[in-house]
């Protein structure tokens, strides 16, 4: 049977799961329609998703119409999920996005289609919701061309909007259809219709050099010439269909699943694939076998489900298979295919199907798998860094047990989840593409049985001097029998290196074996510095001379004694508090370039660019990371959801007066109630 597979990807609440509710629905698929707020969608059927009424992962749906399987694959509409989004588009071989009639493009519309740009997507464009107060599809048409790059166009126009949207009609035969059947245009839509098949055949006509030369030449085109056209441009990605539907009242649901199975290309007619060593692999069943990772998940009941997106040949159970990412062989023992949260056991999986193995263990979002005799291995998926980070603490002492394996299900199943406890202030840290991801984050810790609570990050400040000194540190302590004897005086200095450690001791004044005893000393006040208790660094530290005991020194003793002398020469030394910063390089349209500033200057930012590209700007600065905390949601405010950022570590810089009474004063109240 031949196999369609295709995306669903819009910004957040326009009706994409309803929408393919409404396909299921039409097709027979299922006998009535679900609904988001009753969590009774097939594609949204995880806890998370049915709580909130909003896809946190991408559902994977089959039907069957007119001879033909189509698997579609609704994505997540918030661009913290994006993992998700930009799996299920490249596992696809077409994309189908929605907007709304109402909103028209929006910022997720504009991410999901430069998504479908990067992977050479043939797109089709529903505008959905016609039957909403102040629909209007010509409103949204002239926006979808004025923002989304290509070549968009109107196949289909709607009769009514709004509670008068009963029907469409299509362009190209001039037939309506309602969800009464099909019959001729309404009369009072000729001039109308007349006035987009102009364009409409234009479009089609330019796809195809045969076609414009015929047009040059004033004859006639029939109407089957323009449809194969119109089908090849679709397949080729050269045009995008543009047409109105109403989900919830299935209204132009059965022209549209049409327009998914003629209008989208198969499988074979996306081509070879090529593998990352210039090897290539044809799209058909006898071929070589290959697929790759393009989603993971840990499910409670059966494990780790690896979705797969076979590219070429054919897989059975037991066949042997080589993770050629990673370079483990491995054989699946069940293959199968996916519809919401049911897998059905399949016995093989062929060049263009969408499947998911089971009780794999290394298998990991990105990796490919191949025929070990014809290894080949595909480009990973590529995600963004995290710009979000919390700290988590567990609620009890039973949490912070399980805590650990918990996060390791949790980070093997969404790779841009990161997880790491900080060197420095101790934080379990988890971060993640926004807050919403890692508010649902916490709540898949919950389901597996850990609780947390999140707080913002603790900053890890640094300590150093900005003058040379010289200090005293003597530790002398008499009880009976042997006591402690160690003298050392030593310098410290500024530096550009981390730490720097020098013995200059002459004369025997310190014997050499307690020279290592003295840098322990100085490396334990190093870690807790003087100004607010934060490690030192950029200081070079030079013993000079010191005594000692023939009985009473030891190594303690001269260790204790470094320690003293370092905190007293650091008394001396002008010290200072050191903040860390970041390089922050920041996405949004041209329009928002003041506000965006601005607001940076509010922060301490340092500007160090503006790259305009075409409507688009790229800021680039350095700004202390503690100004960057409410970041994610303030960008979001600022731009209208539009900006884009990514942040990456920069180095410390000084910490100015009032910075530095806030930490110090913050410090004190930590010791206070520790």
């Amino acid at each position: 049977m031949p196999v369609r597979n295709v995306s669903i990807a819009a910004h957040s609440g326009v009706g994409k799961t309803t929408l393919t509710e409404a396909l299921l629905h039409t097709s027979g698929a299922v006998s009535r329609m679900g609904r988001v707020e009753d969590g009774s969608t097939v594609s949204d059927h995880t806890d998370a998703e049915k709580a909130h009424a909003f896809s946190v992962s991408t559902g994977v749906v089959t039907l069957n119409h007119g001879g033909t399987t189509l698997t579609l694959l609704d994505t997540p509409g918030f661009a913290d999920f994006v993992r998700e989004i930009r799996g299920g588009i490249r596992a696809a071989d077409a994309t189908l996005i929605v907007v709304s009639a109402v909103s028209g493009v929006e910022v997720g519309t504009e991410r999901v289609w430069a998504t479908a740009d990067r992977f050479n997507m043939p797109r089709l464009i529903a505008v959905n919701m016609m039957d909403r107060d102040r629909a209007d599809f010509y409103a949204v048409l002239a926006d979808i061309r004025a923002t989304l790059q290509g070549p968009s166009v109107a196949t289909h126009l709607p009769i009514g909007s709004g509670g008068t949207f009963t029907g469409i009609v299509d362009l190209l035969t001039r037939r309506a259809h309602t969800p009464d059947g099909e019959s001729a245009a309404p009369a009072s839509m000729t001039e109308l219709i007349e006035e987009y098949r102009a364009p409409l055949i234009d479009a089609i006509v330019e796809t195809d050099d045969a076609l414009v030369e015929r047009y040059l030449n004033e004859e006639a085109i029939s109407d089957d010439d323009l449809h194969a056209a119109y089908l090849r441009a679709v397949h080729a990605g050269t045009l995008y269909p543009v047409m109105p539907i109403s989900a919830a009242r299935e209204i132009g649901i059965r022209p549209l699943l049409n327009a998914l199975i003629t209008g989208v290309r198969s499988a074979r007619e996306r081509g070879p694939l090529m593998g990352t060593d210039g090897q290539t692999r044809e799209p058909t069943p006898d071929a070589p076998f290959s697929a790759r990772v393009w989603r993971t998940v840990m499910d409670p009941y059966v494990g780790r489900i690896a979705y797969i997106r076979v590219w070429s040949g054919t897989l059975k159970p037991g066949q042997a298979l080589r993770n050629t990412t990673h370079g483990a062989d491995l054989k699946p023992a069940h293959l199968y295919t996916l519809h919401g949260n049911a897998l059905t056991e399949v016995p093989e999986l062929t060049a263009g199907m969408i499947g998911a193995l089971t009780k794999l263990g290394d298998l990991h979002t990105g990796d490919t798998l191949a025929d070990p005799a014809h290894p080949i291995t595909y480009d990973p998926l590529v995600l963004p860094d995290p710009v979000v980070t919390r700290a988590i603490h567990p609620y009890s002492r039973q949490d912070d047990d399980k805590l650990t394996p918990a996060l390791t299900k949790l980070l093997e199943e969404d790779p841009t989840l990161h997880f790491q406890r900080h060197p420095e202030t101790g934080d379990l840290l988890l971060s993640g593409m926004g807050e919403l991801h890692l508010d649902i984050a916490v709540e898949k810790l919950a389901a597996l049985g850990v609780n947390v609570t999140t707080s913002t990050p603790r900053i890890p400040y640094r300590e150093t001097i900005r003058a040379a000194s010289a200090a005293q540190g003597k530790h002398k302590k008499q009880s009976g029998g042997h006591g402690q004897y160690g003298d050392v005086h030593l310098k410290i200095e500024p530096t550009t290196e981390p730490y720097e450690f020098t013995s200059a001791v002459v004369g025997g004044t310190i014997p050499t074996k307690y020279i290592p005893s003295i840098e322990k000393g100085v490396q334990d006040a190093l870690a807790r510095g003087t100004l607010a208790g934060y490690p030192v660094q950029n200081v070079k530290v030079t013993v000079t001379h010191g005594s000692h005991h023939d009985v009473d020194s030891s190594d303690i003793a001269f260790r204790t004694a470094g320690a003293l002398a370092f905190r007293n020469a650091m008394q001396g030394a002008r010290p200072a508090l050191l903040e860390p910063v970041l390089q922050l390089r920041v996405r949004a349209p041209a329009q928002y370039t003041g506000d965006l500033i601005s607001d940076l200057q509010t922060r301490r930012a340092r500007v160090q660019g503006m790259d305009p590209e075409g409507t688009v700007i790229t800021l680039t600065a350095v700004v202390p990371q503690s100004e960057l905390q409410t970041y994610s949601a303030d960008l979001r405010s600022l731009t209208a959801g539009r900006g884009a950022f990514s942040i990456k570590p920069h180095g410390y810089q000084e910490a100015p007066a009032h910075i530095v009474e806030k930490v110090i004063a913050q410090r004190q109240r930590e010791t206070a109630n520790a």
